[in-house]
This record gives structure tokens, sequence and C-alpha cells, in this order.
């Protein structure tokens, strides 16, 4: 039976009393939270809140969200509105295409907590299983792309083709400001480049004919984009013309198809700088658009300017193979203001599944695949010569035809949709159909029926077949080897590949496994009911192009998490189109540039952070053609209001903004932010508030309130969408009135505005907002606020049992913290020789992932344990801290060396523990057990700490044996 919604409720106790789904979400029950509070010395929530949230912001009135209800009644209700959706056989290609996951992949990987509630690899240490899946991912695309390196996943094709334009833009000897793009390339692709090219004063040069493209490649510019095979499905040999290119000193940029590269010869091979493109078709349905994991390779002498992350191989302290992220210093969190680019999500869970799918299918599999899309295609185009459609926008294929349709497209594709196909109207007199891995003979006939005049007897499949096996032109036929490594070649039994995937996930430390204390980055439940509905054929076997009347479910869902977020939040409009927060800071920061635009003031160019900002802040501001200007913060760890003032008095003519993060990155709620957004509005300039501490604020106050013009919000953060070992993740971008005509708009969606697209889809990653809605809507306002409340109780909790062993750097006026603390160990370099690496990978010992080490404090961790975790957890935690204190104390007091210790010597192997020899000062037990509950369960590294700088001098970034288990 299940019971009414509850009316909203203030305190824990009623809130607990009315209902169960509340406990299921958050950690501290009323008898825990009561013994926590006596600890931080408070006698009730209400007034511990009180005390960190200071009155001048708090929340004028309560979020106006629909009741909590139970898991089982959301369930319900989203099933519904999936319902909504219409899912007719697509034909539409674009990029988008049937698959099938197969189902070992979907439920021990996309379905499997081990991986999508892991974290970004930056503890390689106990990283070791997903980066392993990364490596096969890279080396995946290298093989099947003919190129030396690529990174581990971009977000989508259409952000990679626009990382690649600014990738060959530094890179080349051009000095040219202009790009050429073939018009056969995808046009999602099209857009989302001229909107990145805007702010950057590059011109985008799209050619629709052989003339307009020689004409182009006589000219000047420094690359050039090619789509191969076209959107249209139009195969070209390109060799000349990248001689060409290449004579100007330009870039050739390729975006391609990793499918249809197991056939055609590689872009490497003749001659291309970058590739680009998509791994949605290994195995990740279409979503709606995403998420899906994009590639970008290219030449090795711009390895150090590829954006992205990069998993190389080093090795570990005890001389074996171990995998780290590798070349960190061209990341945008350590660049800054030098960065080029502010891409940090990824895509590695989707990543992982095509990695793992083409491990499971192999070489000869995909070959296989293929060649049954691209004899289907051949069979489709004889049969369709026959029924009197013979006249094609191009002569040759791997899986895309384009019918020269004339007067009768409307009237074809209106005709295919009432028999339950979406065909790709192009040019108004085309007709685009693309096969896939799911296509049948049933759709080849269903295809030929929908052309056929009433009555008009169809062709036959095996008389079809009867001519050549494919449109592929034999001298682009591939003759080059790929996957040859084992890993590829190992594990094609469904029984091989189980124990593959799961060997790869007993390696790392998940939320399934341990708390993950990583400061703003808010590792918090991934509910199982949350999870359920992305792969619901209603949510995941639609294509994002796909008519707007088939997808009234998504535009629902759209409209509902959008008002429910507007509430959150405080502000008037919202996108969901950004597929990362980077996106949704970049979509924020177009927002702002454009409105001064608007204006006459485009001299407006200015962008003030303070020193405490993520890194993604000024690589974004950098993007929209902002200058950079950083000032300074107290030691509180406050903006420092007096040289704010300065700044905006100085720059006053030329203020576009002023980007902060609230609560501060040092984990404080600033007591003058109201201040802080109405000088900078009297000097013309918006308030840009990073929503990555979202966690803290949500119900209690609302950056659109307290004077925030702009924010973006991380739904893989605040809102429950897993992390997925470093994406997918989801940006919105949300904004005050006067902004919402200056949201992305999607003409390629036939949805303008008067800023372009930033991601490939409308909606971006729309398969994972389900989370975020199950999420919001099983806890309603009263649990929202909860939440939020509880994670404050929490951190603070930990930062005052800590306090006599690792004081908190940074606290409010009446001492403590937001949702977060930072544990100082500064002294202990001078003390002892341990810094706040060392006690990281101790921590791995004791089975924790180590909180955020070294920012934005060096020698510092932040700790975020967010509402989730529960009192016997953070104990946990706190009494290996504590444990770890006291090995510190002996490093002091002589007892232990200062070089041969418990932590210099972190994270500790069982084959090390396990050697003849032990030539330590400390025990075997000691090194392994330091607590008694360890010896119940525990966690044991596969590899002792690794060494960066060897990784770094020595890149490798494809696979290699590990240990004797090749992969």
């Amino acid at each position: 039976m299940l019971m009414s919604p509850p009316a909203p409720v203030a305190s824990l106790e009623s809130l607990e009393n009315s209902g169960e789904f509340i406990p299921r979400h958050i950690g501290p029950d009323a008898d825990d939270a009561a013994k926590m509070l006596a600890a931080i010395g408070q006698p009730s929530l209400d007034a511990l809140i009180d005390k960190v949230v200071p009155a001048s912001i708090a929340r004028a009135r309560p979020m106006d969200l629909p009741a909590p209800v139970t898991e089982a009644a959301a369930l319900a209700e989203l099933k519904t509105i999936a319902s909504k959706n219409q899912v007719l056989k697509s034909f539409l290609g674009q990029g988008y295409y049937g698959t099938l996951t197969p189902g070992v992949i979907l439920r021990n990987v996309l379905e499997n907590p081990a991986w999508y509630t892991a974290y970004t690899p930056y503890q390689a240490e106990i990283s070791q299983g997903r980066m392993e899946a990364l490596i096969n991912f890279q080396t995946m695309v290298c093989d099947l792309t003919g190129m030396p390196i690529a990174n581990a996943s971009m977000l989508d094709e259409a952000t990679a083709a626009a990382e690649a334009m600014t990738l060959a833009r530094r890179s080349v000897k051009s000095k040219s400001h202009r790009i050429v793009l073939t018009g056969d390339v995808h046009p999602q692709t099209i857009e989302v480049i001229q909107t990145r090219a805007k702010p950057l004063a590059l011109e985008v040069l799209v050619v629709n004919s052989k003339e307009e493209w020689e004409a182009a490649l006589a000219g000047d510019f420094f690359a050039a984009l090619i789509q191969y095979p076209a959107s249209s499905g139009w195969i070209a040999d390109w060799k000349a013309d990248v001689e060409a290119i290449h004579a100007k000193h330009a870039a050739a940029i390729v975006a391609t198809d990793l499918l249809a590269l197991t056939l055609l010869t590689p872009p490497g091979e003749w001659g291309a700088d970058i590739v680009v493109g998509n791994s949605q078709r290994f195995g990740m349905p279409m979503g709606a658009g995403g998420p899906h994991a994009a590639f970008m390779a290219c030449r090795d002498e711009y390895k150090r300017s590829l954006p992205g992350r990069l998993v190389g191989v080093s090795v570990d302290a005890h001389g074996k193979p171990a995998y780290r992220l590798a070349l960190q210093t061209r990341e945008q969190h350590i660049r800054r203001e030098k960065a080029t680019s502010n891409i940090c999500t990824a895509q590695v869970l989707p990543a992982v599944i095509a990695s793992m799918y083409a491990v499971y299918h192999g070489p000869q599999g995909l070959s296989r695949i293929a060649q049954r899309v691209a004899r289907f295609t051949a069979i489709l185009s004889r049969g369709l010569a026959q029924l009197g459609f013979g006249q094609r926008h191009h002569g040759t294929a791997f899986d895309t035809l384009c019918l020269h349709t004339q007067d009768a497209t409307d009237a074809l594709v209106a005709r295919a949709r009432s028999r339950g196909v979406n065909l790709r109207q192009a040019w108004k007199e085309y007709i685009c159909i693309s096969l896939d891995e799911t296509s049948t003979r049933a759709d080849v006939e269903l295809i030929w029926s929908i052309f056929a005049k009433d009555g008009a007897e169809l062709p036959s499949v095996e008389a079809m077949d009867e001519g050549p096996t494919s449109l592929i032109p034999e001298s682009l036929q591939r003759s080059s080897r790929y996957l040859a490594h084992p890993v590829f070649n190992t594990h094609h039994s469904e029984t091989a590949m189980l124990r593959y995937i799961r060997s790869l996930s007993d390696k790392d430390l998940a939320l399934d496994r341990s708390m993950i204390p990583l400061g703003s980055c808010t590792m918090k439940l991934n509910a199982t009911s949350e999870m359920i509905p992305i792969t619901w054929p209603g949510f995941a076997d639609v294509h994002p192009f796909a008519p707007a009347d088939q997808l009234q479910g998504y535009a629902e869902l759209d409209a509902q998490l959008r008002r429910w977020l507007c509430q959150a939040t405080g502000y008037a409009g919202i996108s969901l189109q950004p597929n990362a927060g980077s996106q949704g800071e970049y979509a924020g920061l177009l927002a702002i540039k454009a409105f001064h635009d608007s204006k006459g003031q485009s001299h407006r160019n200015i962008c003030l952070i303070p020193s405490s900002a993520h890194g993604t802040n000024p690589a974004s501001a950098h993007m929209v053609g902002l200058k950079v200007v950083v000032t300074k913060c107290d030691d509180n760890g406050n903006v420092d209001l007096d040289d704010l003032r300065a700044h905006c008095e100085k720059h006053s003519a030329h203020l576009a903004c002023v980007m902060i993060t609230y609560p501060s990155t040092h984990g404080v709620f600033e007591t003058q932010v109201k201040q802080l957004c109405e000088l900078v509005h009297s000097h013309g300039g918006r308030v840009y508030v990073d929503g990555a501490n979202m966690n803290a604020l949500v119900g209690l106050a609302a950056p659109g309130e307290f004077g925030g013009d702009v924010s973006h919000l991380n739904l893989h953060k605040t809102f429950c969408i897993p992390h997925g070992g470093g994406g997918p993740g989801v940006g919105p971008v949300c904004v005050v009135e006067d902004l919402v005509p200056f949201l992305p708009g999607h003409a390629t969606a036939g949805i303008a505005g008067r800023v372009g697209a930033v991601s490939a889809a409308p909606l971006g990653n729309a398969a994972v907002l389900p989370i975020s809605w199950m999420y919001i809507r099983m806890m309603g306002e009263p649990g929202l606020k909860l939440a939020t409340e509880t994670a404050i109780l929490n951190a603070n909790y930990i930062s005052a049992r800590l306090q006599p062993h690792f004081p908190t750097l940074y606290a409010g006026e009446h001492g403590h913290v937001a949702h977060e603390c930072i544990l100082d160990l500064r002294q202990f370099k001078d003390s002892c020789g341990v810094m706040a690496e060392d006690v990281a990978k101790r921590l791995i010992d004791y089975g924790f992932h180590a909180p955020t080490l070294s920012f934005p404090v060096p020698n510092t961790l932040m700790v975020e344990p967010t509402e989730s975790e529960s009192l016997y957890e953070l104990d946990r935690f706190i009494d290996a801290m504590i444990a770890i204190r006291g090995e510190i104390a002996a490093i002091e007091a002589g007892a232990l060396p200062r070089d041969d210790n418990p932590l210099k010597n972190a994270p500790h192997t069982a084959q090390a523990l396990l050697a003849a020899d032990w030539t330590h000062g400390y025990s075997r037990e000691a090194a392994a057990y330091p607590l008694p509950a360890l010896r119940h369960t525990k966690y044991w590294s596969p590899v002792g700490r690794v060494d960066n700088v060897y990784g770094d001098r020595n890149l490798f970034c494809s696979c290699v044996p590990m240990d004797g288990n090749e992969g």
C-alpha cells in the first residue's frame, strides 16, 4: 500500500516519520544527528544552520515543488512520461544509430554501481580497473583511426570537432583565422563550431560544392574539416585534398565513424592531423542525444596541447606497470587562465562501454557487424533503384543512402512516419536512409514498401544480394590490421567477458565500497531507483532529431525539471542542453557576452575571478573572448571585497562579469555576498555564481535571489547523476529574466536562439535527466532541504572531531564550515617530512578514496562527506584519519624513520606484504591492518604508489601487458 505524500515539515524527527523515502537517501537518522550535534556543540540542526548560513541570504520562501512520493510512485509517474515518447524505427543517422548493447555489458557496466559511482581517476592506485578500460578505449580509437595518440573521451562529436578547431589554431603555422568546413558535415557539428568560433573571432566558411571547395583550398585558412563518410553517406578519397591543406600550413581535421573504419582506409593513413568522432554505436543507446563518448586522436606532436584526459602507462614503487592520468599539466584545473580548453568532464562510463563492446566483439566481430550493415545498404540501394529511386546524391556509401526524391520528398517522409519509420529529409529534395547494427531484412523490405507504388511488387532480398557486397570503393577499402592486442582477441565468450569486467572493477574503489570524501565533487548517493529509468526504451531508444511530436515525453520531462531547478536556484530560466559543468559555464558566459553585445557594449570584456576559483572558470572566460583579471582572497579564504572594489572601479567601463563560487571553494559561506553582487551590478557587470557547491544551498538559499545573474549546476553532483569514473555529467545553465533570451538555441533541431548550440543534441545528455527528475520527485521540498542541512551537519561533524588532530583551515564567523572543510596538513612537512599526498595514499590502506588533494590550498585535504553518509561511515573515516595522525606522531617522535614509514610506502600491495624479505621498520600487520576492523573488510591496492614523473617522461598511452594479464 502506497503512503500518502506527507505535508512539508521542518524537523528531522517529523520528516523521518512521514515516510520511508527520506531515510533511504540521507545517512544519519535522528539519534545519529543528535550525537553529531553534541560533538559540534549545537543544540539542534536548526541552530547549526542558523550559525552557518548567513541570514542575509536565507530564502524568503520555500521551494514550490510537488510533495515527495515513494520510489514506486515516482517510477510509475515517470513511466507514464516515458510512454509519451514515440519510439519509431529510426533510419535518421546523422551521427546517431541503433545499437545492441551486449547483456553482459549492460548489466555489469552500465547498470553496475562499481562502474557508475566511481570518480575521476586522479588517485591512480585505486583506479587501475577503469583506467585499463580507458587505455583499451584509446587503443581502439588509435587503431581504427590510424592515429598515434587519442584521448580518453570527449563530450560529444560536435564538441570534439570544436576542440579540434582550437587545437589546430594553436598548433599550425598558418596565421589565418578561417576554418573551412565541407557542407556535408553533420549539421549539429557545423552549428557548435559556429558557436565556438564567433567569440574567438574565427571565421567559419561552409562550402557546398566542388567549385566552392577548390576555391576555399586556394585561399588562406588554418584548418579544414571533412566528414568521412559524409553526413549524407558519401565516401571520397581525400588524400590529394589533405596534401593541398598541408601545403597551406593548415591542419586536416576529419570527423569519422568507428564502425565504418573497420572497412575504410583510416584517416591516419592518408594524412589527417586530427580525427574526431563518436563511439555511440559501440553499444550505447541513442538516448535522445547522450551521453555518448566522443573521441579525439591527433598527430604525436600535438599531444601536449590535446584537450581532455589522457591515460598513460607508468610504473609503481615496485617497478611494475601501472596506469595514471598523463600530462595533467595540460588540464584546465592546473593551467587556469592560460588554459585553452575548459573540458573537465569526459564521458568515461560511455567510453568504458564502447571499449568493452570492442573487447567483446573483437576485430572479427566488429568487421562482421560492419560488413552486414554495408551489405544491407547495398541491397537496399539496388532495390530502391528497381523501384525507380536510383538517382542518388552519390554512388558510394557505407551505411547511408541519399536519394534525390524531388517533389515526392515530403509525401515519402510522411508515409514513412505513418508506418512507424523515421527518414531524414535533407536539402528539401533529398531523403537520407541510415542502416545500423539493428537493421534486419524486414527493415529493408519495410523501406522498399514505403517507396513502392501501391500494388507494386517488392524486390527480393535474395535477388538484390547478387551484386557487390558493399558500396565502398575498392580503392578506399581497408587493408591494415586493427585491434591486434590480445585484450581484443581473448574475451569473446560471455563467461570470459564477465570475469574480465569483474577483474577490472575489483581493482577500483567506488561508492559501492566506501565513502569518497572529495571536496567540491559531491560524491553522494546515486539511488538505484533513480538509475532504473535510463535504460527504458521510451528514453533510451529515441533519436535526438526525431520529430518534436514524437518527443513529448522528453518535452514534459524537460519542462518539469527546468521548473523544479528554477525553484531550487531562484532563477527565471534554465537550459538543460550543456552536457557538462564546463559546457554550462561556457553557455552562461556566452549569455552574459551576448547580453552586453545586444546593449551596444561589446567593449565589456573584463572578467574578474577570485584566486580561489575553480580552474574551469578562467578557462571558460577565455573561450568566450573575455580577459581574466584575478582578484585576491583574504586570510579567511573569502573574496577580498576591497580588492574587488578597486578592480571594479579600475575596469568599470569594461567590466563584463565577476565569477564566484558560493559557498566559497574554501568551504565557507561568505557573509558579504549580497554586497558583492550589488557592487558588481553598480558597475554594469553581471555576477556568475558557480554552482559546484549547490549541495550546500538547495532549500536554504538561492543564487537567483541573493544577486546572482547566471549559474551552472552540476547535476552529476548536487542532483545525483553519478560521476561514472569521470563522466557523464550534465551542466544546466540558469539565468535571471533579462538573460533568458540568450540561453543556447539549437537551429539543427528547429529551436532558433540568439546564441547557438553548445552541445550536439538539443537536450545534451538527455538519457540521464530522469535520474535528477527521480531525485527531486522522491525528495520534494522537505527532503531536498534536509539533504542540504545534513550535508552541512556531516561536514561540521568531521571538522569538529578532527580539529585536535588536523585543524580546519577556514571557518565562518561562528567557527563552522559549510558542506566541506579543508584539513591543514602543512605543518607536517617541516615536523616530519610528511605531505598531504602521503596521507592520501595511506588512506588507501584504510580502504578510503582520499579527499581532494592540495586544492585550493597546497598540502591540504578538502573533505566533503555529503548527506548520504551514515554516522558509522563518518566515524570510520575519522578513525582512519586519527590513526594516521598517530603514525605521523610516531615519525615526529623518531619512532619511525622519515623516509621509511607506513605513509611514505603507502599503499601497500598484497604482493609486497607477502614478499620473503620485509626490511621496513614497522610490521607487515601495521602496514596491512592498522585498524582491527580492516580484518573484516579489506581493500587491497592492485599497485604500489605510481611514479607520475616517469609516466610523463616515458609517455605511452595504449595497451601493454600488465602483470601477465594482457589488457
